[in-house]
This record gives structure tokens, C-alpha cells and sequence, in this order.
């Protein structure tokens, strides 16, 4: 079970999106319903063996995460979401001794709120690191699949613990391939998106940089993760 079309609130464009990483329903729904006030996306992970595909296709900005949690704890999650991700993150527990607060810092949260808590506290601190983050640093944006993870902020690529580097070219080409999965974009273009970077590349140029990138892409094990279509352009692996 996944995240539903019902755990979240639709509402006007570029909001920021919450994942409530909570298996009390009671907590969930209440962080929920506050925050959906406050015009925040939220949703609410509803199968706690699998956050991590459930953070890939929320692509959340921040993250609630508790501690105790079905499966594997918080402290597991917030170190595999930060194999992939430097989002903020703040745990919410009613673990409050020094050495779960310590942890919580040390494996990658960004703060600690304990529960009982105040819904205003709450929220004033998820204002104020939203604010710092994405306001005065800029916003960092992930895209995935299969279990390929690009940051177009760092232009780095993660796969099973592997990190590659992408130059400028290759980030856009995977970018556009990525954000059109399924799909087969033309040559054309990816031409039209590096011009877009204030790059410009012909035909050759072109295929010397996909074949670059796909080398790269294999020394990690992604073998054919980028097809041909010969006489159209490229599309994305689907499946195994």
C-alpha cells in the first residue's frame, strides 16, 4: 500500500510538499490536517517497508520523521534518504533521552521535536527550515527511477550506493530523458534543452555526449539504461 490520492491536499501550484514518516494514524492525520492549513502538500507514508519508494515518488521537500516505525526505524530511514538527498529532515518523537536526540543529529536530521508538541511550534520550525533551505540557498531538486537518483542541484547521479559525476551536458541530456519516462525524446529535442542551458551542440555533438554518458552509466552497472531509437532519439529503460 502507498501513498493514496486521499492523504494529501491538492491545492495551488509550487508548494512545498511534507512526507510524514508516522505509523500513528492519529498523529499523522492531525500533522496533516494542521499543515494542509497552512497550504503545505502533505502526505503520509502508509507503508513503512517501503519509504523509500514512497520518497521518490513524493519528492518531498522535508521530511517528519519519527523514530519508532515498523520494520526499521527512523534512524535507517533518515540515513538511506541521505544517501540520496540533503532535504531537511525533523524528527518527531516522544524518544526524548539525550542519546536518541544525539543520534538523531549525528545520522543526518536537522532537528528534533518532541512529542507531546505543539502544532504551532511544529509549525514555525518547518517555516523556518523551508525558508533556509530552499528561499536563501535555492531549491534542490531529485529526480528518480529504478532506483537512479540525479540531483540537478550537484549534478551528481546515485545508484546502490554508487555516486557518479555528470558534466553539464550530460546532467541536462539525463534530466530530459528522466523527466520523460516511458517516452522516447527526440533528438531534436535534447538539442533544444542544452540550448536552453546556453549550450550549443549539432547532431555529433550530440551522440559524442550520450555515448559519454552511457559509458559512464555502465561502469556503475546501468547497462542500456539509456535505448536508442533509431531515426527518433533515446528513451529511458523501462523494467529489468
Amino acid at each position: 500500500m502507498g501513498v493514496s490520492s486521499n492523504e494529501y491536499f491538492t491545492g495551488k501550484e509550487n508548494m512545498y510538499r511534507i512526507l510524514v514518516v508516522e505509523d500513528d494514524e492519529v498523529i499523522a492525520k492531525t500533522i496533516r490536517q494542521h499543515l494542509q492549513s497552512w497550504n503545505y502538500e502533505v502526505f503520509a507514508v502508509a507503508d513503512f517497508n517501503s519509504v523509500m519508494e514512497e520518497f521518490a515518488r513524493v519528492k518531498p521537500h522535508l521530511v517528519l520523521m519519527d523514530i519508532r516505525l515498523p520494520f526499521h526505524n527512523g534512524f535507517y530511514w533518515c540515513t538511506e534518504i541521505r544517501k540520496v538527498s540533503k532535504l531537511p529532515m525533523i524528527f518527531v518523537s516522544s524518544m526524548n533521552d539525550n542519546m536518541n536526540l544525539v543520534m538523531a543529529i549525528n545520522m543526518g536530521g536537522d532537528d528534533f521535536i518532541t512529542k507531546p508538541f505543539d502544532l504551532n511550534v511544529l509549525t514555525v520550525k518547518i517555516q523556518a527550515m523551508l525558508r533556509r533551505t530552499y528561499e536563501f540557498a535555492g531549491e534542490s531538486h531529485m529526480l528518480e527511477h529504478q532506483g537512479v537518483w540525479l540531483n540537478l542541484s550537484d549534478g551528481t547521479l546515485t545508484y546502490e550506493e554508487q555516486i557518479l559525476e555528470l558534466s553539464k551536458n550530460e546532467r541536462k541530456i539525463l534530466q530530459t530523458l528522466l523527466e520523460n519516462p516511458g517516452t522516447i525524446v527526440t533528438r531534436e529535442n535534447l538539442m533544444m534543452a542544452l540550448w536552453e542551458s546556453d549550450v550549443y551542440v549539432d547532431e555529433n555533438t550530440l551522440s559524442v555526449n550520450v555515448n559519454r554518458l552511457r559509458r559512464k552509466l555502465e561502469t556503475i552497472g546501468l547497462t542500456d539504461f539509456i535505448l536508442t531509437r533509431k531515426g527518433i532519439g533515446y528513451q529511458i529503460k523501462n523494467g529489468s
